[in-house]
């Protein structure tokens, strides 16, 4: 009796060895969570980041996004000529100094790589629609209707894709625990663009949705 139960004891432990063996986790696997544990750290750090410097540059863009509406208002119809060279040119300092602050960005999860991108491309849009009305204010005639319409154009794509980058900046927020961040520019009604959902800033519930204007 007692050798059996001196065998059992030693089967269970064997029986036991093999098992943790077996389902303890590989280094391969070990070395792999950390990676992603420290991956999505890294992220979370960079959605915060991100989001700061999204909310200084829609602040800072505003008085530029102003100006345009003056001069190029969202109805068509046309604007006043109360605008300087000197506005002009304090509008493209803003715009390229907001393009310098989106270079050289840093790799991140996929979804906030999404919306550093849309961010970046969109003040690109609008430093490009600054651009274009000053080669505008140089013109007379048909050729300066043409030219003011495709900055206008310019405009209105730029304030789309801001309003992309805004939508997924909630988004990753979101997931990463941070609650609602409506980034967002103001646009015309009609513009078509993403519009933020009624959720509060910093509410963790799931975004209902964004709608187009």
């Amino acid at each position: 009796m007692l050798a059996l139960t001196v065998a059992f004891a030693l089967g269970a432990i064997v029986a036991g060895g093999v098992v943790f063996v077996v389902t303890r986790p590989s280094s391969i696997e070990q070395m792999a969570d950390q990676i992603r544990a420290e991956s999505a750290l890294r992220d979370k750090t960079q959605i915060k980041t991100l989001t700061e410097l999204a909310r200084t540059t829609r602040d800072r863009l505003l008085p530029v996004l102003e100006g345009l509406n003056r001069v190029m208002p969202a109805d068509g119809t046309a604007g006043p000529a109360a605008v300087t060279s000197g506005d002009v040119a304090s509008w493209r300092k803003t715009a390229d100094a907001a393009v310098e602050s989106f270079a050289d960005p840093p790799s991140g999860e996929t979804a906030t790589n999404v919306a550093r991108s849309s961010l970046t491309s969109a003040v690109r849009q609008l430093a490009t629609a600054v651009d274009t009305y000053a080669t505008a204010r140089e013109l007379t005639g048909p050729a300066h209707e043409t030219v003011l319409d495709l900055a206008a154009r310019q405009r209105a794509d730029a304030l789309f894709t801001w309003s992309i980058g805004a939508t997924a900046l909630d988004a990753v927020n979101i997931d990463a625990g941070y609650g609602h961040q409506h980034v967002f520019l103001p646009a015309a009604p009609g513009d078509g663009v993403l519009t933020p959902d009624s959720e509060p800033e910093g509410n963790h519930n799931e975004h209902e949705g964004h709608h187009d204007s």
